[in-house]
């Protein structure tokens, strides 16, 4: 019977239906069960081909043809999601025969592309990474459909954003500089046409760690220098923003951080940044490794520091140019917010009133960088001094009422929760807290 079906397959009694089917009908075998077990033997011979057989030790794979991968690739096109077919589209995307150009149709790597990212089949990871290298706009859309699920899903945690990321493959991917660096540029556009939403912003983030998770799992042997995905910047910059805050003891992070703004004064006023190009290009370096900007804040507040330099940091991320000295003017007005709240922390009861001279700083301000910076400072002080705590809802409720700062603020209470899960040392009352500022915040977002 199996012999019949297979000589059935390919005689002309194949394109007469009806005489095929009784044919099927009388060796007692389904229709089902005929074509489940044709395609099955299309897919292991095609296999076989494509892998070459070992004859005498020696491998025939360049006998087939380009055209030849062409057309098995365009015949795969009405079966992409057959379950059956997987083998073929693995062995087809990690093909290549020695060409130097394409072999594989287009319309193939942008269906089998399309079928992954809607979940319609699954592939190994290498067949994937294969597809994003072998073609760019399949990549690119990989990317741009990860950011439109990240903006326009409601996810109230950072772990579920992680979550999303990791399953879209794109962090695992990345270990290849040349996946990186495309992506690295998306990201970088999406940021600048969205006028650096925090949802974008935030997704940069958890992409950033996730990735740098990924090349750390790196096998030895394949693991490319961290240096190839940053070749342009600063390396000794790079090499200390890398490191995981997690890595060094908590006493060591405000030394670590004056480091990272050393660095960061030294190079941004350096004569040889001339153009607002190469200012974003460093702005972007650091905005990325966000993490470290968050503890910055946190450590001015909770910290004995000196708090000039990570103040500095701080303006640099809120206000990176300084024309007409607006840093400068940045780093005043923050200075007199931080030293009113410094003044405040220690108090074990507070009232609104208590923080509405800082406020009102929020309020005079023009420049939105100065209201950005002061108003994580003052999120902070709510979460972890204990005077803040007895008005963080209410207080929180009334500065997002008065500068539209709803999303920002809950994108920094995510960011912290986030941490503090991932650390596992946190004083428990603060996250308390900041569950309950979460639950009422995104309902409000």
């Amino acid at each position: 019977q199996s012999l019949l079906c297979h000589l059935l397959s390919s005689s002309k009694w194949e394109s007469n239906e009806a005489e095929t089917s009784t044919f099927i009908s009388t060796l007692g075998y389904t229709s089902a069960d005929y074509y489940c077990h044709l395609v099955k033997n299309m897919v292991f011979s095609l296999v076989t081909e494509l892998r070459g057989n070992q004859f005498n030790g020696l491998n025939i794979q360049g006998r087939v043809s380009a055209s030849r991968v062409n057309a098995v690739s365009l015949f795969c096109l009405p079966l992409i999601t057959l379950p059956d077919l997987t083998p073929l589209l693995e062995t087809l995307l990690l093909y290549h025969g020695g060409a130097s150009k394409e072999i594989l149709s287009s319309e193939f790597l942008e269906a089998v592309n399309e079928a992954f990212l809607k979940k319609k089949i699954s592939l190994p990871e290498s067949a994937i990474f294969s597809l994003w290298l072998r073609h760019l706009p399949s990549l690119e859309k990989a990317t741009l459909y990860l950011l439109d699920q990240l903006v326009s899903i409601q996810l109230n945690s950072l772990e579920e954003v992680a979550c999303v990321i990791k399953d879209s493959l794109l962090p695992q991917a990345a270990s290849h500089p040349a996946i990186f660096r495309i992506v690295n540029e998306i990201f970088k556009n999406a940021l600048l046409e969205t006028d650096g939403t925090p949802e974008v912003m935030t997704a940069i983030q958890v992409f950033t760690q996730l990735f740098l998770q990924a090349h750390q799992n790196e096998n030895k042997q394949h693991k490319f220098p961290l240096k190839a995905y940053f070749p342009r910047h600063h390396q000794p910059l790079v090499t200390a923003l890398l490191r995981c805050p997690f890595e060094l003891p908590t006493t060591q992070w405000s030394q670590h951080l004056k480091h990272i703004s050393d660095m960061l004064k030294a190079l941004v006023e350096d004569t040889n940044i001339s153009s607002l190009a190469d200012l974003f290009e460093i702005w972007f370096l650091v905005a990325r490794f966000g993490e470290w900007l968050d503890i910055a804040a946190e450590q001015l507040l909770k910290a004995a520091v000196e708090p000039d330099a990570l103040l500095w940091l701080l303006a640099f991320y809120y206000c990176p140019q300084n024309e007409n000295q607006q840093r400068t003017q940045t780093m005043v007005e923050a200075q007199t917010v931080y030293n009113h709240l410094m003044m405040l922390f220690s108090c074990t009861v507070l009232s609104v009133k208590d923080l509405e001279a800082a406020v009102h700083s929020i309020m005079d301000i023009e420049q939105c960088c100065n209201q950005h910076l002061i108003t994580h400072l003052l999120t902070n002080f709510l979460l972890f001094s204990s005077g803040g705590h007895m008005i963080a809802q209410e207080f929180i409720y009334h500065i997002t009422e008065t500068t539209d700062t709803s999303k920002e603020v809950c994108s920094l209470l995510i960011r912290t929760a986030y941490r503090i899960n991932r650390n596992g040392e946190e004083n428990q009352r603060t996250v308390k807290l900041l569950n309950e500022l979460l639950q009422k915040l995104t309902l409000k977002v």
